[in-house]
């Protein structure tokens, strides 16, 4: 009988994971040879990375060995942080009505809003994971306390704060197998299947340099994204201008051109058609234009940010201006394609061509004196790096090294979720849109990107008058003085919404300033038809951002809707629609969404 039990139980394991040790072996040699490769290709970034977390870690322990005070402090924090463990041991384990549920449980230490590692029952169900998760919480309370409070200069600091809390995330013990009260069990439902899947996960992962976040089977450009029916009507080495088909009898006289970031690809604002802007836009009878980057290639690097202004921003406003044969256009820029159009807009100024009749940025900056969490990495070491290629390939900045450093910002969400279901759950990645077209990115030009990180975050020189000079030209963003709409996001941490608003103090001409709810890309693509997220309007301007959302009322649904009735009052009397995309001059070249929206990296 024993016998008998025991060849089914190895019989249902063995059909249940598919456990292959000669597989084993080639996915651990695999893993080894992509590792060690890689090492050998960035051996020198590592290092310069290992010597600026030294040189932080060093200013830290020198000032608490200097100065007494500081080493009472943090010793003040750490008898806390014993007493609160001490506290939270009791808590669970003495005082058992709080599991045994004759009383509500209340937990010691929570996690913060929108921390979704320990959102399972199993955290709270089992004594040992809950003591583990809330101890690893009062763990993190106290070092980014000590990282926050020890008074060790702000560029230092926000470095400290960087790398603690990236250790902090790393040693989550959701992040550890024999830690994740889901992932055993997950194992145990699943005969261990799962751990073969997720090794096999891994394999891939290491293999490809990147950790997989979306099914990116589910997706092609042009297929079943970005297929909003128009044409490529003009082209150079830098960008395509795409004009979409009107769908409807009428349209408004004065056209929209939108310029979107070029870090990734324009269809963020074309997804799918249930929640694209650009279609959104059509139906409501606007003609709309949009710009499709090129996906520079490596020996591309000559291109200069005055590249960007005068053969992106100004020449795709001169085109659709020629083609709708309008005396004015609508632009709206976002991202940093909002930074780029606030520029052309100056110096369209300092030409005294009035051609824009409305400006929108859409969660873009002119100012950067405050970047949210960028601002703990971006410092003169990571512009020193840039100007000695060390962070460069061929001349490019290459996409993926972009995507891994904006995911190390917000690395509970966008790396050890991901590692967790991949590796320790053994999960497939989701179909998600918005994911897909995060990971679709695209190189960035050395020159542009070392004058951009140089001359505007790092030295934040944009919105000062005169201070910087492009396409032979003294930007000052002070002489705009069309109306200007300004559209950020409230939890957005790339383009923080405080931050954005710093805008509408730097323009000359009237202001309207929406805020959306939700994030820097979730917020944008956020169709009415959704009735997801909602937004704040009419609060008061001139009194900084924080007197603004108090007088700010709360409207439900998107803002797409606000801003879409605000710009037909901006945008002239209906006219017969185009019945054709182009003119004479600027004819049909290929169907959108065009070449450079499918250039991979």
């Amino acid at each position: 009988m024993e016998n008998s039990m025991e060849n089914n139980n190895d019989a249902g394991i063995k059909g249940s994971v598919d456990f292959n040790f000669g597989e084993w072996i080639n996915g651990t040699i695999k893993i080894n040879q992509s590792v060690f490769r890689n090492f050998l290709k960035n051996n020198r970034g590592y290092y310069h990375d290992l010597h600026d977390i030294e040189l932080a870690f060093s200013a830290f322990f020198t000032k608490l060995f200097t100065e007494p005070g500081q080493l009472k402090k943090v010793g003040n924090y750490y008898w806390e942080f014993l007493q609160n463990q001490q506290s939270l041991w009791k808590h669970i384990f003495i005082d058992h009505s709080v599991h045994n549920g004759k009383n509500k449980y209340e937990p010691f230490i929570s996690p913060h809003s929108g921390d979704n590692r320990f959102k399972a029952s199993q955290w709270i169900n089992f004594p040992y994971f809950d003591f583990i998760k809330q101890n690893h919480l009062l763990v993190e309370q106290l070092v980014l306390k000590i990282s926050d409070e020890v008074e060790i200069g702000e560029p230092i600091r926000k470095r400290l704060d960087f790398y603690t809390k990236q250790y902090a995330n790393l040693f989550s013990p959701a992040n550890f197998f024999f830690t994740n009260p889901e992932a055993l069990e997950r194992a145990l439902e699943t005969k261990g299947k799962s751990l073969w899947d997720g090794f096999n996960n891994y394999v891939r992962d290491v293999q490809q340099g990147r950790i997989t976040q979306v099914d990116e089977s589910a997706f092609e450009v042009g297929k079943n994204l970005a297929i909003t029916a128009g044409y490529v009507i003009y082209e150079n080495e830098l960008i395509q201008l795409i004009q979409y088909k009107s769908v409807t009898e009428t349209s408004y006289e004065i056209p929209l051109l939108l310029i979107p970031p070029w870090i990734n690809k324009y269809y963020v604002l074309d997804l799918q058609p249930d929640n694209s802007f650009v279609k959104f836009m059509v139906d409501q009878g606007f003609t709309v234009f949009i710009i499709s980057w090129k996906n520079p290639a490596p020996g591309m690097g000559y291109l200069t940010f005055d590249d960007y202004v005068s053969k992106g921003a100004l020449t795709a406003i001169e085109i659709t201006q020629s083609i709708c044969e309008s005396a004015k256009i609508n632009v709206l820029g976002y991202c940093l394609g909002g930074t780029l159009l606030g520029i052309a807009a100056s110096i369209l100024s300092a030409r005294k061509n009035d051609v824009i009749n409305s400006l929108t940025f859409l969660s873009a900056m002119i100012d950067f004196s405050d970047i949210g969490p960028m601002g703990d990495v971006i410092n003169s070491a990571l512009v020193n790096k840039l100007e000695r290629g060390e962070l460069l390939r061929d001349g490019v900045m290459h996409g993926n090294d972009m995507e891994r450093a904006f995911n190390l910002i917000r690395a509970k969400d966008m790396v050890w979720c991901y590692a967790v279901d991949n590796y320790l759950k053994g999960l497939a990645p989701p179909a998600s849109d918005v994911m897909y077209w995060t990971n679709d990115n695209t190189n960035l030009p050395a020159q542009m990107y070392i004058y951009y990180m140089k001359q505007m975050i790092f030295e934040n020189r944009l919105r000062s008058k005169n201070a910087l000079r492009i396409c032979d030209t003294p930007i000052d963003i002070g002489t705009i003085e069309v109306p200007v709409f300004i559209v950020a996001m409230k939890k957005d941490y790339i383009s923080p919404p405080a931050t954005v608003f710093v805008t509408s103090e730097l323009v000359s001409g009237p202001v309207e300033f929406i805020l959306g709810e939700s994030g820097h890309v979730m917020g944008v693509a956020n169709p009415p038809s959704k009735k997801k997220y909602g937004h704040y309007l009419n609060g008061k301007l001139g009194s900084g951002y924080e007197y603004w959302q108090k007088t700010a009322q709360f409207f439900e649904g998107s803002w797409w809707t606000s801003w879409s009735d605000a710009m037909k009052k901006k945008s002239g009397k209906q006219i017969p629609a185009f019945k054709s995309v182009g003119s004479k001059k600027y004819k049909e070249i290929e169907p959108a969404p065009g070449k450079y929206a499918k250039e991979k990296c």
